[in-house]
């Protein structure tokens, strides 16, 4: 590998609507497979380093499955954890961690729920990536929760659903990962961030996905789009029939 990787996990998020009262990347998928498990195994053989963003509650639930699990790497050169003090967005964890990823060359950052992320999209983000700039596997969806609009090498637009925005029928979606060069980035979002207009309509959150095509338009980054066949590597587990449909997909193939 010709560049050093940072594999950045926001894991923050409760995961209320599951009721499980754990963080989602600690959820069974398997028998003592969770989904920090599935995401850990595919990312280590591009990721020098991984750092997971937890809660305050979420993170000594997260130590103590490390420790079940005898994953001695964590806190060491291998695995790290910080914590999001509260919860604002998906840029704030990624950027509050900035301590922990600044030093590598490129950062691949991974949503804490993505159990069917597949190690083949991984390993086409990690050979597309040209070194700098946005690289980001998108595929093509029949009802996207979250639309990419390109122009050529130029990323136009990102619709959210949870903002209010409407997603066109057949519209890219991404998979919840994410490949980006370190250089200028933290400053980037600071400038971004400071803007006026920069936060969700719904939210209120200042998001993470339309920094995206700021860093295309406004801070010239070139975008390289990896296309994903199989729409269900878009499907994190947000619900019951989430969870239940990464269990199946485990089972038939346990990647």
């Amino acid at each position: 590998m010709s560049h050093r990787v940072c594999a950045v996990i926001p894991a923050a998020g409760r995961g209320t609507r599951l009721g499980h009262g754990v963080p989602k990347i600690m959820i069974e998928i398997a028998d003592g497979v969770t989904v920090w498990h599935l995401l850990h195994r595919r990312l280590r053989p591009w990721a020098e380093h991984v750092h997971v963003v937890l809660s305050p509650d979420g993170e000594p639930l997260f130590r103590e499955l490390a420790e079940l699990a005898e994953l001695a790497e964590l806190d060491s050169a291998a695995v790290s954890v910080s914590v999001q003090p509260q919860p604002t967005g998906m840029g704030d964890a990624i950027f509050g961690a900035a301590g922990h990823w600044a030093a590598y060359d490129t950062i691949l950052v991974v949503w804490g729920d993505q159990a069917n992320l597949s190690s083949a999209t991984v390993r086409d983000v990690m050979a597309a990536h040209p070194g700098k700039g946005l690289t980001v596997p998108l595929v093509a969806m029949p009802q996207p929760y979250v639309e990419y609009e390109l122009s050529g090498r130029e990323l136009v637009r990102v619709r959210q659903s949870r903002e209010g925005e409407e997603c066109r029928t057949g519209g890219l979606s991404d998979v919840g990962v994410f490949c980006l060069a370190t250089d200028g980035l933290r400053e980037a979002w600071e400038r971004y961030a400071a803007r006026p207009l920069g936060r969700g309509a719904a939210t209120g959150e200042v998001n993470f996905l339309p920094f995206l095509p700021y860093l295309s338009q406004a801070e010239g980054w070139p975008v390289t789009v990896v296309p994903v066949s199989d729409p269900a590597e878009a499907r994190g587990v947000n619900t019951a029939d989430d969870l239940e449909f990464a269990r199946q997909a485990y089972l038939r193939c346990p990647d």
